[in-house]
């Protein structure tokens, strides 16, 4: 059948599309156009696109407006909101929640569209980080194992709470799954308790290739620009023990064993706790950091787990300022070394198979 026969089957409700992808917009006129074309571009039938644009007060909704595809207004009510909003104009099976200030790269619809089947409950993929202009600062993340398992996601859950896994824009969720978003009222991000309920829904997919683009500029909520506070923290750790008390509560529900431990026995919880030390001046104790060292997640590369062992070893006898800065550098630091050991593959390889999606008033 021809690529129009589809998209008039989809259009009149005769052929259901298979992919929904939901580009969520609070004030990101400045990148919402190039999401959008990311994802139009592709002309894939079998994919349907909403934007919901949550309250913005620059220019985003004339922009998305002008766009032509079908666009919803809400008032300002949070990703997790807009995201169900999405939802509910939507009808395929599986969801892909793009944020405003990413995209999608050329190809990556069939290739998702060509890996999804009913028993899957989340397929992953990977991203390539780019700057505010859209040009490539550091190869694909995260590590992704190519593969397709379940058993192994819902062990390191049980453990640590969580799993290797990309930022919003790299996964796409089966509808039911989304569906445990409507009880997430205590989370402002969409890719919470979804994320870690999926292994328990499905299968987990992970393809170890980059279909999409993960934007790093001033404005991101969780940009590693930002440093770490006593407020940040809290916030983060009151997050995980509430997204993990949730996860419990879901499998209680549908009647599955729930081996999951106590969030406050987990590697990011204690890890939360421990920076909350340092920064108030407390001495970390040495057998809490002992003890975050035993909890490291499984998934970490041998060499990231050697650094952080290192530095939860060494805290209970270095200055507490040392610490502080430590914490409040290691990602930006990290970050810049990768985007160093990038800028010649990015100045060789990047310009052919990640074009840029050229921003309003920059030279195209």
């Amino acid at each position: 059948m021809s690529t129009d026969a589809v998209a008039a089957e989809v259009l009149t409700g005769t052929r259901p599309p298979a992919l929904a992808v939901v580009i969520n917009c609070f004030n990101y006129e400045r990148y919402i156009e190039c999401a959008i074309q990311s994802v139009v571009s592709q002309n894939n039938p079998d994919c349907e696109i909403v934007v919901i644009d949550d309250g913005s007060t620059d220019g985003s909704w004339t922009i998305i407006q002008n766009s032509g595809v079908r666009a919803f207004r809400k008032t300002n009510g949070g990703q997790v909101s807009a995201c169900l909003l999405g939802i509910e104009k939507t009808t395929a099976p599986f969801v892909l929640f793009l944020d405003a200030d990413d995209q999608l790269l050329p190809g990556s619809l069939d290739a998702i569209i060509d890996a999804l089947d009913a028993d899957i409950s989340k397929l992953q993929f990977q991203l390539v980080r780019i700057n505010e202009t859209g040009a490539v600062i550091a190869p694909a993340f995260p590590a992704l194992p190519m593969g397709r398992d379940r058993d192994k996601f819902q062990a390191h859950v049980k453990k640590s709470g969580t799993y290797i896994s990309p930022p919003t824009s790299g996964n796409v969720f089966r509808r039911d799954v989304c569906e445990l978003l409507r009880n997430a009222s205590y989370d402002t991000a969409v890719d919470g308790v979804i994320l870690t309920a999926a292994p328990f829904f499905g299968d987990i997919v992970s393809l170890n290739r980059p279909l999409g683009c993960y934007r790093i500029h001033g404005q991101n909520k969780s940009g590693v620009q930002n440093g770490v506070s006593q407020a940040l923290l809290e916030k983060h750790k009151r997050r995980f023990n509430d997204r993990v008390i949730h996860l419990k509560s879901i499998l209680r529900q549908n009647n599955w064993s729930d081996t999951i431990r106590d969030p406050k026995s987990m590697y990011f919880y204690n890890i939360y706790e421990i920076h909350q030390d340092m920064i108030s001046g407390r001495r970390v104790s040495a057998r809490k950091a002992l003890g975050a060292v035993k909890q490291l997640p499984a998934w970490y590369s041998p060499l990231r787990r050697a650094v952080t062992a290192a530095a939860l070893l060494t805290a209970p006898v270095l200055p507490n300022a040392i610490n502080v800065r430590f914490i409040n550098s290691w990602r930006l630091v990290l970050v810049r070394l990768v985007s160093s050991f990038a800028r010649v593959q990015a100045l060789t390889v990047a310009p052919r198979s990640y074009p840029r999606c050229p921003l309003p008033g920059s030279p195209r």
